[in-house]
């Protein structure tokens, strides 16, 4: 777990350390919020077209990759925790 937080949050990038960490923990830039809650909540939703109208509204691909990993591992982690302390 460590080094997966490590890789997403530490390891360079185009977005720095700071947006990457509030897009893991649900937040991030506003610009990117509907993006970002549908790869929480339904990611296999998300198609070409959304990526498309992000990068027209002058997001990078690099960007986004980064977004999108930081809010899926976010997510991930946020239903683990909520599976583990259903379990007891």
């Amino acid at each position: 777990m460590a080094a997966l937080l490590e890789s997403v949050l530490g390891a360079p990038g185009e977005l720095d350390h700071g947006t990457r960490r509030a897009v893991l923990k649900g937040e991030g830039p506003p610009g990117l919020q509907p993006y970002l809650e549908k790869v929480r909540r339904h990611a296999y939703k998300v198609v070409d077209a959304d990526v498309a109208a992000l990068r027209e509204a002058g997001w990078s691909e690099d960007a986004l990759f980064e977004a999108t990993v930081a809010a899926a591992v976010g997510e991930g982690l946020r239903r683990l925790e909520l599976g583990l302390k259903a379990r007891g």
